[in-house]
Order: structure tokens, then sequence, then C-alpha cells
């Protein structure tokens, strides 16, 4: 029985098919549709339906103009701008939310200056973030619609040197309730600290809730990183004291909507590469809700009600982020918020992938060198396992000759020529597995730096040398992906050659078909498989030497 030939199907079998189930996972057919954003569009200021938000107890009343003499007033419609060094935003004062965000350190397009625009509410696209307070008193629960804010300027700008900037919007009710809405923006960072204070002057209790949530429509993911019409994961997610992290795509939010309470925790919206999210403060009881609403997904929460006695103040806080899945900034606003950087299930082998790979990264200044040296680093961890398989495999081939005479002696007699093959692996001390194991180790480390150089952001955009400008997509020229098959060629050629016909012909066709599978992988998943390939030649062809030296 030929073990080595079941071995190397089983492996091949098992790498493609976990290979595809991870592809099919991570993209899905997407419309053509280019999704064109712009900072600059005038946002309509029409108020929202009433199930977009969360149900209100009871209806408040309409705004009017009894705000801080400093304060102006906004004609609705009128955007306020906030311009940080890493974030342009702009506030609707209906409602007072943020319905555009542009990441000022992440472009749009290689090569281009226009900022990459997450948050949008255009004809093209709407992905807005919502939050106020409802309730009893709540000023978003009115029949009349949603409060209409003031503001000190229509303008803001976090200046070099300062380490934050609070942009206050005001509001105030017909019972004299005054309502104080602060974003705090702080230098370097992508979160956004929401304070809403309640200055009770009313001569009743205050009561009501705050919410807050992630409003998108339909619209592909603009940041996808293939050119074949596919995207990767486009949908909600959720956290909480039973699951840390939790994927709740569209159709789940469409089919069964999800409601449930918790202490702990965070719900966001997640594409490639970027991520919204909002954190309410931990150790407050908030129900956390994801639904539909017409042709939106809406995911967000709401948090238990709170007084504010006659005459005092109370204030509501909660963070929001918007921006890169940048694992220190995501895990600095909340608990788990970094496994948005979804790994798999391989995320114990691939979190240490990828500290090394920024370790490396940190010294040389370059994305595809340090992808070069994690190779290295793996393949010196794992050279004695890999010099046994690959000393096994040259005895293989240095048999090979007497194999195939015991295939002539035994002809079709199948069970005869095991058995003879078994013999002889035994008098000469050869493991017929052996050979398997590189394949075998490779597999998993393979999968985890697939799901690292998918995943990780600081890829996106990042040259490399001459003609690869952006390891994290294609090869635009194929280069990379026709060396991984000439290296894969290179490798069988050093290797025993099968003696089932069968097995020849298919590890023959191997690397013509795994060139044209790598054609649209990143770039920088393709370097890694043609340096790991480029090494495991060299080592096997310096074993294969000393054998036949040593013969």
């Amino acid at each position: 029985m030929d073990f080595r030939r079941y071995f190397l199907w089983g492996a091949l079998f098992i790498s493609g098919y976990m290979l595809f189930l991870q592809w099919s996972q991570d993209y899905g057919p997407q419309s053509t549709q280019s999704v064109a954003q712009s900072t600059q569009s005038q946002t309509d200021t029409s108020l929202e339906t009433r199930d977009d938000l969360p149900m209100a107890t009871q209806s408040g009343n309409q705004a009017n103009t009894d705000i801080p003499d400093n304060a102006k007033q906004l004609a609705p419609g009128k955007l306020i701008e906030v311009t940080t060094d890493t974030l342009r935003v702009a506030i609707n004062p209906v409602g007072g939310d943020i319905v555009e965000a542009a990441l000022l350190q992440y472009k749009k397009e290689l090569g281009k200056p226009d900022p990459f625009v997450i948050l949008a509410d255009s004809t093209e696209q709407t992905y807005v973030t919502q939050s106020g307070l409802v309730g009893r008193n709540g000023p978003d629960a009115s029949s009349e619609g949603r409060p209409v804010y003031q503001s000190e300027q229509t303008s803001y700008r976090l200046t070099e040197g300062e380490d934050s900037l609070d942009v206050n919007l005001y509001y105030t009710d017909a019972n004299g309730v005054k309502y104080t809405k602060t974003f705090r923006f702080s230098a370097g960072k992508y979160r956004i600290r929401q304070l809403i204070t309640v200055d009770n002057a009313a001569t009743t209790t205050w009561r009501g809730n705050l919410f807050a949530q992630i409003k998108r429509d339909n619209t592909p993911d603009p940041s996808q990183a293939t050119s074949m019409g596919l995207q990767p994961y486009l949908g909600g997610a959720i956290s909480n004291e039973e699951t840390k992290y939790d994927k709740i795509s569209f159709s789940d939010m469409a089919e069964e909507p999800i409601k449930t309470t918790t202490t702990q925790g965070w719900v966001a919206i997640l594409q490639h590469y970027f991520v919204s999210a909002w954190v309410p403060e931990q150790g407050q009881k908030v129900t956390i809700q994801a639904r539909t609403n017409g042709d939106f997904n809406i995911i967000g929460f709401t948090g238990s009600a709170v007084e504010v006695a006659p005459g005092t103040q109370g204030t509501l806080s909660s963070t929001f982020y918007v921006g890169p899945k940048l694992q220190d900034h995501l895990q600095d606003t909340a608990e788990n918020l970094e496994l948005t950087v979804d790994y798999g299930w391989l995320w114990w082998l691939a979190k240490p992938l990828f500290w090394l790979l920024t370790l490396i990264q940190s010294f040389v200044i370059n994305w595809g060198i340090a992808i070069i040296l994690v190779v290295v680093c793996v393949k010196a961890v794992f050279f004695k396992l890999s010099a046994t398989s690959y000393r096994s495999m040259a005895k293989m081939r240095k048999f090979g000759p007497e194999i195939a005479k015991l295939k002539e002696q035994h002809g079709d007699d199948r069970q005869a020529m095991s058995q003879a093959m078994m013999t002889l692996y035994k008098k000469e001390k050869i493991n017929p597995l052996g050979g398997c194991l590189p394949i075998l180790v490779q597999m998993p480390v393979f999968l985890s730096l697939y799901w690292v150089l998918m995943e990780s952001v600081e890829l996106r955009h990042a040259p490399f040398f001459l003609w690869i400008n952006d390891l994290s997509v294609m090869d635009p020229y194929f280069i990379l992906p026709i060396l991984m098959g000439l290296s894969m060629l290179g490798q069988q050629m050093l290797n025993p050659t099968p003696p089932d016909p069968m097995q020849a012909r298919i590890m023959k066709i191997m690397p013509i078909a795994f060139t044209f599978f790598f054609l649209w992988f990143p770039s920088g998943l393709v370097l890694y498989w043609v340096t790991n390939n480029t090494l495991s030649i060299v080592q096997q062809y310096i074993i294969t030497k000393r054998i036949e030296k040593e013969a």
C-alpha cells in the first residue's frame, strides 16, 4: 500500500478545501457599480422615519432657540466640519449625528491625494452614525422630529500641539431642559468620545435613555482589495459577556433581528480593513439590537433609563470608533474590539506571526522584506523537521530505480508490490510518510499568513520593490505567481517520481493549477510562497547532494 501517495492526496485535498472555504467565506458576488463618495456633498436633512430610532415611550417637544449667547444658529443642512490629524468629519445639526468621515492618513486610491471616505450620506451611499436621547423626555423621541442643535462655530480644527478638541452642540426644549452634546476628538486617535449633558432647569424630573447606532445601506465595500469583482466580509458584529466576537451579517439581520441585554461589549459594522463601532460605558446595562429597516441595516444599543432631578445635571457617555483596523488602537478603545481583525480559527498562530511581522518591519521599514524575513524565521524553526523530511525524500529518489524494478517484477499484483516496497523501506530505513511532512507543516502556516496578509490594513498600499507598489493586491504583471509555479516545478524535480502513473500526472499538473490559482492572490501572500519554495529548494538540493555523495 502506497502510504505516501494517500498522505499527499489527503494533505492536498485538506489544504485546497480549507482555502476554498475561507475564500468563499471572505468573498462573495458584488455589483460592479462604483461607490462614489464625497465629503463636500450636502446632506439630506429630512427627518428620519421613526422606525430608524429606538422606540420612544413618550414624545417630547419641539426645540426653541434658548441657547448660550455665543452659540450660532445653523440652517438645516449646513454641516459642521471637524478636522484633526487623522479624521475629517461632518456633523449634521439635525440630530447632532456624524454623517461623514474621511481618514486623512489613508488614501482612496494609491497615488491619488483624496482620502478614504468611510462614512457618507449622499445619493450614492448612506453609511452614518446616529445617537441621542429617547424615552419619556428624550428630545429624539419627539413626534416633531429630531432636535436641531446649534454650535458656536461651523468649522473646527485640532491644531498642532493640541491633545484634544471638544465640539459642543446645544439644544433647549420647550420645558427649559438644556442639552449639550459634546464630541471629544484626540490627536492621533480614531475614537471619538461622546458626552451628552442634560441640564434640567424644569420643575419635574427628567427621564430618558441614551441610544447610539450605525446605519448602513447595502452598497458594496469600497475598500475591496481584489480586482475579481469579489469582496471580503461586509456586515455587523457584536461583543457581550457570552460571546467576545460574533459576526451578524446583513442577511441575518433581515431574517431574524437580534436583541440582547449586556453590561459589557460593543456593536460594529465591518468592511475590508476598516471598522466603525459604538462602545457604551462598560458595566452599565444596555440593550444591543441589530435589525433592518427597509433598505438599511441598523446595529446599535439603547441604555437603561436615567433620571435627572430638577435643578441638577446628568451626563451620559459613550465612545465611537471610526477608522482602520489597527489592533493597538482597537485594544485601547474597548476590550475584544481588536477581534474585528478576524484571523479565523487559526488566530492562535496568526497573532504571533503578525507580531513577528510588525516587529521585523519596524527595523527594515519594508513590509515585503518583513514577509521574506518571517519566512526565514519560520524555516529556521522547522529546519530539523524539514531536513528529516527532505532526507527521506532524497532516499526515496535514490531508490527510485529499485522501486521501478519491483513494479516490473510484480506487475499488476498491487498487494505483492506494496509488501515488497514496505520490505525495502524497512531495510533501508526509509520513512514513506516523511516526505509529506513539509506539506503538512506548511499548511497551517500558509493559512495563518493568508489571514494575516488579507486582514492587515498595514499592508494596504504598502510597496515592495519595482513593479510591486501594493502588497495587498494581485501582482499586476503576474510575475510572482509565475515564479511561484516555477519554484513548485523545481521542487518536483528534486522529489522522487511517484510510482503510480496517475499520481505522477497529477503532480505535474499541480504547478500549473496553483499558478493559475495564485494569479489573483495578494502579492504579499505570493511573495511569501515564492520565498518559502526557494528556501525549500536550496535546503532540499543540499541534502539530496549529500545523500548522493554518501552513496
